[in-house]
């Protein structure tokens, strides 16, 4: 049995956040963010710059679009979708540094972060209930 410490450790290990996420993308590091939804999510909006690569074509695909060695994190929509456990298990299974970005794309979106359709990119509201909107507004 792992104690408390061991445990928050391993989720922080293999889980993430979209304020962490930002944060890494901002400072340019070497992560590929990959959205695991289907081609109907990622034209009603994806995060700017994500790969698009559904769960289900991990296997099959991801050696060829993602450099070996390179982190990846993935999401789905929100809390409520595990396509991102799911997209996670098959990078892990095919040995790519992966984390799951916790509260998904929705969490994304509430926290004002940079959001990209086929109008291009653009910000929404931040979400006063998780994220801080005069700071976050122009991040």
């Amino acid at each position: 049995m792992i104690d408390r410490a061991e445990f928050y450790a391993a989720k922080l290990t293999y889980e993430t956040d979209p304020s962490d996420v930002h944060a890494a993308l901002k400072a340019g590091e070497n992560i590929v963010v990959v959205d695991v939804r289907s081609d109907e999510a990622w034209a009603q909006g994806r995060i700017a710059g994500a790969v698009h690569m559904h769960y289900s074509e991990i296997a099959s695909c991801a050696a060829a679009e993602i450099p070996e060695g390179t982190d990846v994190v993935v999401y789905c929509w929100s809390p409520g979708c595990n396509a991102g456990a799911k997209g996670a298990l098959e990078f892990a299974r095919l040995g790519y540094a992966v984390r799951e970005m916790i509260g998904g794309f929705e969490y994304w979106v509430r926290e004002g972060y940079a959001v990209e359709d086929s109008d291009g990119v653009h910000h929404r509201p931040v979400d006063p209930l998780t994220g801080i909107a005069r700071i976050r507004a122009h991040a």
